[in-house]
């Protein structure tokens, strides 16, 4: 595999106002209602396209990670909406709870997700995706069962990241799809490299766009998005119980069809909060040039960055970002 260099000038650390974007427009669905009722009235907008047998690619955290999607909220979900849905993970790059299998196991009983089954997509090995059109690979590697289902809807914690910036549907796929070992090295380390996380900044997130697009293209219309605006800390989820503490209000959940769509939406509503709300989390991004994400999506033709927001909260009416981030109340540990 030959290596190549960033394409220079890309912008990963510099935001790009809505009225500078162009193209077409796609739909992204908005509540305020953070709870179990407001996950499944927005799950309904967007799951029809989900038929057959579905995985439910959820980040189901470290041990005892405090900010992690509720899981009765998604119990619920699942009970009243997706009973034959499966949860779907793969392994960790990293050493730590979900590193192996066995391990990993022993987590998900920790965080409490024993209410339907959760299928570790690479305990039986791996399988090749092809990567259309990409610039660092044409083929990504993803844990095996990722091919046996026929639809995916991803359940995504909103959030920062200590080397994307931020974790939206892009992370969650990207990363949380590939296979612990080879998928994942790929994305994150030079081959030959001593050190695992040398890949930084606009390489990685293209490198972690290209795999989430092999996994976009694989499901095809099959495939819905959710992405829940609540206890946003600058670090992921994969941190557990060292992530830091959180500073940015909670906002609500969004749900699209539309993959750059939802995570330029979230990236939007946390811009248009006030200064003092949002600039622990906008530093993240900038500083890890995550917004790259965004723009490589679009270059790869994975969405729209230009959308509708509809407030489902009252009657679908449209609503600007401003509107949906006003009178936020402070985040209380």
């Amino acid at each position: 595999m030959s290596i190549q260099k960033p394409t220079p000038g890309t912008g990963g650390d510099r935001y790009i106002p809505y009225e500078k974007r162009s193209g077409e427009e796609s739909v992204v669905y908005f509540t305020r209602d953070l709870s179990a009722k407001g996950l499944q009235k927005i799950y309904a907008r967007i799951c029809d396209n989900l038929t057959g047998k579905t995985g439910i690619k959820l980040h189901t955290g470290e041990p005892h990670g405090p900010n992690i999607i509720p899981r009765p909220w998604v119990e619920e979900l699942i009970k009243a909406e997706l009973p034959d849905g499966v949860i779907v993970e793969t392994n960790t790059y990293y050493d730590g709870g979900r590193y192996t299998t066995e391990a990993h196991r022993e987590t998900l009983k920790v965080n409490g997700w024993t209410f339907c089954p959760v299928d570790i997509m690479d305990e039986d090995g791996t399988v090749a995706l092809p990567v259309k059109d990409g610039k660092w690979f044409t083929e990504m590697q993803m844990g095996k069962n990722i091919l046996n289902y026929d639809s995916l809807f991803v359940l995504t914690h909103f959030k920062g990241h200590s080397k994307g910036g931020f974790g939206g549907s892009n992370k969650n796929i990207g990363i949380g799809c590939a296979d612990g070992r080879v998928g994942k090295a790929r994305i994150h380390t030079t081959p030959g490299s001593d050190d695992m996380w040398d890949i930084s900044d606009e390489e990685f997130m293209e490198r972690m766009t290209e795999s989430a697009k092999a996994v976009v293209d694989h499901f095809g219309e099959h495939i819905s998005y959710i992405n829940v605006m609540r206890n946003m800390s600058v670090s992921c989820d994969c941190e557990g119980t060292a992530a830091e503490p959180v500073v940015t209000p909670n906002v609500g959940i969004l749900a699209s069809k539309d993959i750059l769509a939802i995570d330029q939406a979230s990236v939007d509503l946390v811009y248009a909060m006030k200064e003092e709300e949002h600039h622990a989390l906008v530093e993240r991004i900038e500083s890890r040039h995550g917004l790259r994400q965004l723009s490589y999506m679009k270059e790869l033709h994975m969405g729209n960055d230009r959308y509708r927001l509809i407030d489902i909260d009252h009657d679908d009416k449209e609503i600007s970002l401003q509107d949906a981030v006003k009178d936020l109340v402070p985040f209380q540990a």
